[in-house]
């Protein structure tokens, strides 16, 4: 079985989803990559892939590190280095007969780069459809189970529930008007 790895270059991501760009536009840099973050360690759970999100130093100069969060490798390039650069090396690393390997970019020159070494590609808007459709396959598939569970936290017993039912019918029945 081929294992399944996602490139996702991160400002491209950013600028490119609408929520995102709204923070990026804001001037809130952190709060966009964070809410990015997030949003893949979602998909990623479903979909079971391994991701690498590149960010370059464009917003952060000179950071040049690397951590992973929530099962997410997240690469922050080198001020000399930008993220296209650094994916198309890690394109050309990782891109084995063993490993399906997809890049997330909406940069069609990069695009085009990594297909040639054997890459697949997906555009940012098409790869914020497709984060969508998981989010809304697994909350489906999720939601006959939720409303399966006895509710916690409710002050209520089902008897009691039932006699309040009950007593807001009667309440809500209009009386006859009396004939005189």
């Amino acid at each position: 079985m081929r294992k399944h790895i996602l490139i996702v270059d991160g400002y491209n991501v950013i600028g490119n989803w609408p929520e995102l760009a709204k923070l990026k536009a804001d001037g809130h840099f952190d709060a966009a990559r964070d809410r990015l973050l997030d949003q893949l360690a979602e998909y990623r759970s479903h979909e079971n892939a391994n991701m690498i999100v590149v960010f370059d130093a464009m917003f952060v100069p000179g950071i040049g590190e690397r951590y992973d969060k929530w099962d997410l490798q997240v690469v922050f390039t080198q001020q000399d280095l930008t993220a296209d650069s650094y994916i198309e090396k890690l394109a050309n690393d990782l891109n084995t007969p063993l490993v399906q390997l997809t890049v997330v970019t909406s940069d069609q020159a990069e695009q085009w780069t990594v297909f040639s070494r054997g890459a697949l590609r997906i555009s940012s808007r098409d790869f914020l459809r497709e984060v969508k459709r998981s989010h809304n396959e697994f909350t489906k598939s999720t939601d006959p189970f939720i409303m399966r569970e006895n509710r916690r936290n409710v002050p209520w017993r089902t008897d009691q529930l039932l006699q309040l039912d009950k007593a807001r019918r009667k309440l809500e029945r209009k009386p006859k008007p009396k004939q005189e």
